[in-house]
């Protein structure tokens, strides 16, 4: 799982090659406990073979303190192997939640294509602790398997015919276990799909719950979550009927074929081919044998359901990036941005020039055009045809997160962190924060929090209202300082006069510095140096606010609308 060239790579190859190593450690000490839970049945036979039956005082002794040792080292070698074996779960459930958080946080992008919101969250928990529990069990697997060995060994040389019922019976049952198994793999798979579109379905709604309550659709979302919410019951009961089969299939099957052991057994002994210590021997061995053919059984079950959750991690990190290439900047970013024929998403032929210190607003038609220059500029995505340079160097040769230390896109639903209003705008730099919080009237606005610029955010900033954030992630966008500057409806969610003091604060901190703002704020663009107003995906008008507001009617309509 992961690609070569991503972040996570380094995590995953160094996890495995540490984990090879618990894995082969646990394997052997599981396996050292298995051997001597088979031997137990052995000694006991032979207690009642060599002391019990002759009557032999010191043999007994001595096959007593055997079967005692026996017990101590089988009962270490367990106690050793739990503790490693644990110890490879957690750190591979580790090692998987940093790969995916790599993954996840690269600047190329691309791991959340195609993915319902919320369904990162599933995959990084749920996913990930199925997952990692095959390293813990995959030890059991292989002592079970050795446990059978010794066992069918054991028992040829008690008898020979079961022996090789033992040696050439479990081959079969392993896989009929197997083949039986198939469907709930299938099933698990489909349940965890579901699972995962529960919870985007949910995060989305919590996530926008102001705006369905403020549209009155508290109703549809209720039935949306319903039916998505069923689905996945749906899918889970199915999962759990299929498991519930499978585990009584396997102990019927089990339960079968150490029927079969313990009758032939009892007949050898009932003709006097062997002991009376071999048929307890024989006995035990065969209710031993319940123990590592169970978990076989149970570990295929849970392999299962790890591998569908192995695939959709192996999705998450083997996803395309969404950018790729790029170097460095070449030194002093003067933030000459120029667009040239641009195409992408619903952008068709976009030529823009942006001067070195410009203000810039770009109004446009559709609101989808606007998020696609957005995305281009701060190389979220790469156009379909076209170029985009800055200070004649293409984007697409600057690595991503070089270009957004020079271009810091802030977008319209800019989330902020759980920590303090001041610890949300020192995220976008060090230094006194003064100037940004002036300018976006973050000052005004924490005289009236209960501990001013301490007063405490909570996750995603929604302990403050939709104007509040829009000025906190302003403010942290300014203090940043970059040399370019692009801002998405910045101040949609405040009133005219704070927009308004906003509009000049702004003007003023970004004096001499790259800005471009795409917006349909009459506030806004009567500071700009320049407004450019996009229709169809292309320029169709340039020049001063007041100048498009006399001379294009469409402009005219969408700014004062």
């Amino acid at each position: 799982m992961g690609r070569s060239g991503s972040p996570d790579g380094g995590v995953l190859r160094g996890s495995v090659r540490g984990q090879r190593g618990r894995i082969a450690a646990t394997s052997a000490l599981f396996t050292g406990h298995q051997a001597g839970e088979a031997m137990v049945p052995l000694l006991i036979g032979v207690v009642l073979d060599q002391a019990i039956t002759t009557g032999d005082p010191g043999a007994l002794a001595f096959w007593l303190a055997v079967l005692a040792v026996d017990f101590l080292v089988l009962s270490s070698c367990y106690r050793f192997g739990a503790r490693v074996g644990l110890l490879a779960g957690v750190r591979a459930d580790r090692a998987l939640r940093l790969a995916l958080a790599g993954r996840v946080l690269d600047s190329r992008g691309g791991a959340d294509a195609g993915l319902p919101p919320g369904a990162l969250v599933s995959i990084a928990t749920a996913d990930v602790r199925r997952t990692a529990m095959v390293n813990y069990l995959l030890p059991h697997g292989i002592a079970a398997v050795v446990g059978v060995a010794v066992a069918g060994v054991a028992l040829l040389l008690v008898s020979i015919p079961l022996g090789l019922l033992i040696l050439l019976g479990t081959p079969p049952v392993m896989l009929l276990v197997r083949a039986l198994s198939s469907p709930l793999e299938r099933r698990a798979a489909a349940q965890q799909e579901q699972a995962a579109r529960a919870a985007g379905v949910g995060t989305d709604l919590v996530r926008g719950v102001r705006v369905v309550k403020g549209l009155g659709a508290e109703g549809a979302g209720v039935t949306r979550y319903r039916a998505v919410s069923r689905a996945s019951l749906a899918a889970t009961l199915h999962t759990s009927r299929a498991e519930a089969g499978y585990s009584g299939a396997v102990v019927a099957v089990n339960g079968v074929f150490l029927a079969v052991v313990a009758l032939v057994g009892g007949g050898l002994a009932a003709s006097g081919e062997i002991t009376a210590g071999h048929l307890v021997s024989a006995v035990g061995l065969a209710q031993f044998l319940l123990g590592p053919l169970g978990t076989l059984g149970e570990i295929t079950a849970s392999v299962a359901a790890g591998r569908a959750s192995a695939a959709r991690i192996a999705r998450v990190l083997d996803a395309a990036p969404a950018v790729t290439g790029g170097g460095d900047l070449p030194g002093g970013v003067t933030g000459r941005v120029e667009l040239a024929a641009v195409t992408g998403g619903r952008l068709a032929g976009l030529d823009l020039s942006v001067a070195a210190g410009e203000w810039v607003c770009v109004v446009t038609a559709d609101p989808a055009e606007a998020t696609a220059l957005r995305r281009f500029l701060g190389r979220e995505a790469d156009p379909d045809a076209g170029r985009l340079t800055l200070d004649g160097t293409p984007l697409t040769d600057v690595a991503p997160d070089v270009l957004r230390a020079a271009v810091l896109v802030s977008p319209h639903d800019a989330d902020l962190f759980e920590g303090t209003v001041e610890d949300n705008v020192l995220a976008g730099g060090g230094g006194d924060p003064g100037v940004a919080v002036r300018a976006a009237q973050v000052d005004r606005m924490a005289a009236a929090l209960p501990d001013g610029l301490a007063t405490a955010v909570t996750e995603r900033g929604r302990s403050l209202s939709g104007g509040q954030r829009q000025r906190v992630a302003l403010a942290r966008a300014l203090h940043a300082d970059p040399p370019v500057l692009v801002l998405h409806d910045p101040t949609t969610a405040v009133d005219a006069v704070t927009e308004a003091a906003i509009a000049a604060g702004v003007r003023e901190v970004r004096a001499g510095r790259t800005t471009i703002v795409l917006c349909s704020s009459p506030a806004l663009l009567a500071v700009a140096d320049r407004v450019v107003y996009v229709e169809r995906g292309s320029v169709v008008a340039s020049g001063g606010h007041a100048e498009l507001l006399s001379a294009n009617e469409s402009y005219r309509e969408l700014v004062l609308s």
